[in-house]
């Protein structure tokens, strides 16, 4: 074969490898979409996945289906995801601790999010709330750091890794003391442990523990965020609490699909992403869960995660984390 006929080729198989690419953009979704989330009902992910369902739904006017599939610091709903067929309708939303922590704590041969996942869009990003169950009697970031250092102090977290755990290790690390961790199998009985006074303390979601702060059962120190959560603008940042301005530890929600995914339905899948988050009733439902809808590009989340990643790594180290 002389080389104006290898380039021919090589043209043919180019024009009808963007013929499929762009046939399956147009086709897509042609059939129901399934949101996988590793987080049980009420967590900010899937609070976020329900409401991004609802709409991305309306927009392809196909049914968008919520998969909750909780366990390994979400990394289970993440590996459902990456095993599935790469056409688009299989998608995972997951906080970013899936793909900046877990790949160092959870051990796995055969799932690696950032080898078999792409990265669809950051639609938003959330904080936690530190609260001390009442027989504490601590009621401010200072009283619990005077008290940490007084004597033994413990802190519930949905498990090694997730943001609860990482807040706290952060606060602890800013402000020089030390609490013992209590891991549970997930946020519910993490934060069940703090509201019977089984564990003293936790960051654990916001809109999960609030109505429990109002009721006088918890008491709020602080949040994560560099900014007063809209829900409860009287507690203040975990920055202000401990005079360090530049203390933010908030986390994002990415959505991806299964690696192999065509370029250009992932295009669409981006573009569809970004409409849904830019609208007002989406930004203010979701701010109104304590979650700050963002939408980014596919090269944002990416440069996004990177970030992160250089972030939570030492702390990682640090902590020696790791789950067999």
């Amino acid at each position: 074969m002389n080389t104006l006929t290898t380039f021919r080729a090589a043209g043919a198989i180019a024009l009808l490898a963007l013929a499929a690419g762009a046939a399956q953009s147009q086709a897509w979704p042609a059939k129901p979409v399934r949101l996988f989330v590793g987080s049980p009902p009420g967590a900010p992910s899937d609070i976020t996945a329900r409401l991004f369902a609802e709409q991305l739904g309306k927009l392809v006017k196909q049914p968008v289906v919520v998969e909750n599939r909780p366990g390994a610091g979400n990394s289970l709903a993440a590996m459902a995801a990456a095993k599935a067929d790469p056409d688009g309708t299989t998608l995972v939303l997951s906080p970013d601790t899936v793909l900046t922590v877990n790949p160092q704590v959870y051990k796995s041969g055969d799932f690696d999010p950032k080898r078999d996942l792409v990265n669809v869009s950051v639609l938003g990003s959330f904080s936690q709330m530190l609260v001390c169950h009442p027989s504490v009697g601590v009621k401010t970031v200072a009283e619990l750091v005077a008290k940490a250092k007084a004597g033994r102090v413990t802190y519930a977290s949905g498990g090694p890794g997730v943001p609860g755990h990482l807040a706290t290790e952060m606060f602890l690390e800013a402000a020089k003391v030390r609490m013992d961790h209590i891991p549970y199998r997930g946020p519910a009985p993490a934060t069940q442990a703090v509201l019977s006074g089984e564990v003293d303390c936790g960051f654990l979601a916001t809109p999960t523990v609030l109505p429990q702060v109002k009721a006088g059962k918890m008491a709020a120190l602080a949040v994560s965020s560099s900014t007063p959560s809209p829900l409860a603008p009287e507690v203040p940042t975990l920055a202000q609490a401990l005079r360090q301005p530049h203390l933010d530890v908030s986390f994002r929600l990415v959505l991806q699909a299964p690696k192999g995914t065509a370029p250009a339905v992932v295009a669409e899948l981006e573009k569809r992403a970004r409409e849904v988050m830019a609208t007002p009733d989406v930004r203010t439902r979701l701010q109104n869960h304590d979650v700050v809808a963002i939408g980014s590009s596919s090269t944002q989340a990416q440069a996004v995660l990177d970030a992160e990643m250089a972030r939570w790594e030492p702390v990682v180290k640090r902590l020696g984390l790791k789950v067999e």
